[in-house]
């Protein structure tokens, strides 16, 4: 159940991040689709425009909401705050997808027109999402505790359970058989194994083993399966990790400091949207 509502809940956020998209790629074609030397004399000029109404809209909501996803999850992982309703799984995601869809807004507002100060910025923030997406696929590898909290590689180990005592105790295998599961969720052969759940299945099957109890082994055997390859990636995983930190943390540094010093200078020249 909790993995279909996380599931759910990533759906959601992908699908307002691509109709977003393309709904501010209608709304703006003609103008971003004219050449820059000609968009002056554009009849919406005013409006796409990166200091009008809506072009500086875009780029004031676009930055509150990246600092929003990013001082939120910052709060919540080093200070622990909210600790007790925030789940730093799911704030994770929403991190995530603040800090893609306030890009896009930041990308119109700047009508696609990259130049100076500015440019060094939105470039920054562009290695920042993409080394954001690439550190949620390395932290998804680290297997966690349901409040996010990065488990130790004997906290996974004791999570794995003496698989061959139990389906020797509880179902009558074949050594045989059992033989072919320790190989496949063994932590030091199953990357070697010649086998796979298939060839298990299709030998519970020729065993005239029953559907429940069928379903029952398999379940356990790719439970033991992902802890083997999670206990094989960690170490590794770990290590990328911190590296990852090493490339993303200097980008965002950037990109915050031309943002502000952006801001600063826009406040500076008058342009206050709407405020």
């Amino acid at each position: 159940m909790k993995n279909i509502f996380h599931t759910l809940y990533i759906a959601i956020m992908t699908i307002i991040v691509i109709c977003t998209t393309i709904y501010l790629a209608y709304q703006g074609y003609s103008f971003y689709h004219t050449p820059i030397e000609e968009r002056f004399y554009h009849p919406h000029y005013n409006w796409f425009k990166s200091s009008g109404i809506y072009g500086q809209g875009l780029g004031v909501i676009g930055t509150l909401m990246i600092f929003f996803g990013v001082t939120i999850y910052i709060a919540r992982k080093r200070y622990n705050f909210m600790v007790k309703y925030l789940r730093l799984k799911y704030l994770l995601e929403f991190h995530i997808f603040l800090c893609i869809l306030g890009p896009i807004l930041i990308l119109f507002h700047t009508t696609f027109k990259f130049g100076g100060i500015v440019s060094i910025a939105f470039w920054s923030m562009v290695l920042v999402v993409l080394s954001g997406i690439v550190g949620r696929y390395i932290y998804i590898q680290i297997p966690r505790t349901i409040e996010g909290r990065e488990l130790s590689l004997n906290e996974v180990k004791d999570l794995k359970i003496d698989l061959t005592t139990v389906l020797k105790t509880n179902f009558s295998l074949k050594d045989a058989t059992i033989a072919m599961i320790k190989s496949i969720t063994s932590d030091e052969l199953s990357a070697s194994s010649t086998y796979s759940v298939s060839s298990v299945r299709k030998a519970l099957i020729k065993n005239k083993v029953p559907k429940r109890e069928r379903r029952t082994i398999l379940k356990m055997v790719k439970k033991e399966k992902s802890l083997s390859g999670k206990i094989a990636r960690l170490q590794t995983m770990q290590k990328l990790l911190k590296y990852w930190h090493v490339i993303h943390l200097p980008f965002a540094l950037i990109m915050l400091v031309i943002v502000i010093i952006h801001v600063i200078v826009t406040l500076t020249l008058g342009y206050k949207w709407i405020f």
